[in-house]
């Protein structure tokens, strides 16, 4: 699934992009995408973008006085194009959605695309980007917070501090895969109970969701993320490492040699395994 960073390359690139150019044309192949429709996708013909954004794991582009928002999901991307084909979509292809920024077949523009047949892929039209419900419910963004911000959030929590902080309401743009690397370099265990966090363990949490993320912005921006494929792009699918401290099932850890246990599932279109720290480990 993409994340905050893959999120933030991507508008990156559409404001370097996109910003200045007219909507020419915005063509739907998947109507399910599509989670609202008045006003009709057409309400964009001929309006210039002026703005892109991030709201945690939501991408949008302002063309005034509307938001075209989207969510990739598990398996979606948004793909780039220096100039895109004027033939209208076909269904049952990848792509669910094409925006030309332009005239069609002479301008750029770009395809939201979804892999696999767990179609989740979601996009919104609307003139405030609070009215999606999602965007909404957010929490801080994870680089927004301050160490206090984070203590606070964390405080009285019970939960397992993997799943507190991939809680879009607690946290917004930490998902599975950086969640398991933020731990693995702060030394805490997935399992262990958000609230009882000490002053330093916070202070390590929060350096470390600052620093692999910011890598992960800094890496991903650097790859061109809107220019590759979705199963090509930075960040999609199972980071096998440093994610995973043994990097396979009943090895040691690589430094503190305490075993590891598999936890295994499957995500739209890809199993991902995962091997967690057993006993002593808490990541190293």
């Amino acid at each position: 699934m993409p994340e905050l960073p893959e999120i933030e390359a991507l508008v990156d690139h559409l404001r370097r992009h996109a910003v200045g150019l007219p909507i020419g044309r915005v063509d739907v192949a998947a109507l399910s995408v599509l989670k609202t429709f008045d006003p009709p996708v057409s309400a964009l013909h001929g309006h210039t973008v002026t703005a892109a954004d991030r709201w945690g794991k939501y991408l949008g582009l302002r063309a005034d006085p509307l938001w075209l928002i989207a969510h990739l999901s598990r398996a979606g991307w948004l793909r780039w194009s220096d100039k895109l084909a004027a033939a209208p979509l076909r269904p049952g292809r990848p792509i669910a959605l094409r925006v030309h920024l332009g005239i069609p077949g002479e301008a750029p523009g770009f395809d939201l695309t979804e892999a696999g047949t767990q179609k989740r892929l979601a996009v919104w039209l609307v003139d405030d980007p609070k009215h999606v419900p999602g965007i909404a419910a957010l929490g801080p963004d994870a680089l927004e917070l301050s160490t206090e911000d984070l203590a606070g959030l964390l405080a009285g929590n019970t939960g397992r501090i993997k799943t507190v902080i991939t809680d879009q309401k607690v946290i917004a743009g930490i998902g599975n895969a950086y969640s398991d690397e933020i731990l693995h370099v702060a030394k805490i265990s997935p399992f262990a109970t958000a609230g009882k966090l000490s002053a330093g363990q916070l202070a390590t949490l929060h350096d470390a969701m600052v620093s692999v993320l910011s890598d992960a912005v800094h890496r991903s921006v650097g790859q061109g993320a809107a220019m590759l494929k979705g199963r090509s792009a930075p960040g999609y699918g199972c980071t096998p490492a440093p994610a995973c401290p043994a990097r396979c099932v009943e090895t040691p850890c690589g430094k503190c040699r305490s075993r590891t246990s598999l936890s295994s599932t499957v995500r739209g279109a890809r199993p991902e395994e995962r091997c967690w720290p057993t006993g002593a480990c808490r990541g190293c």
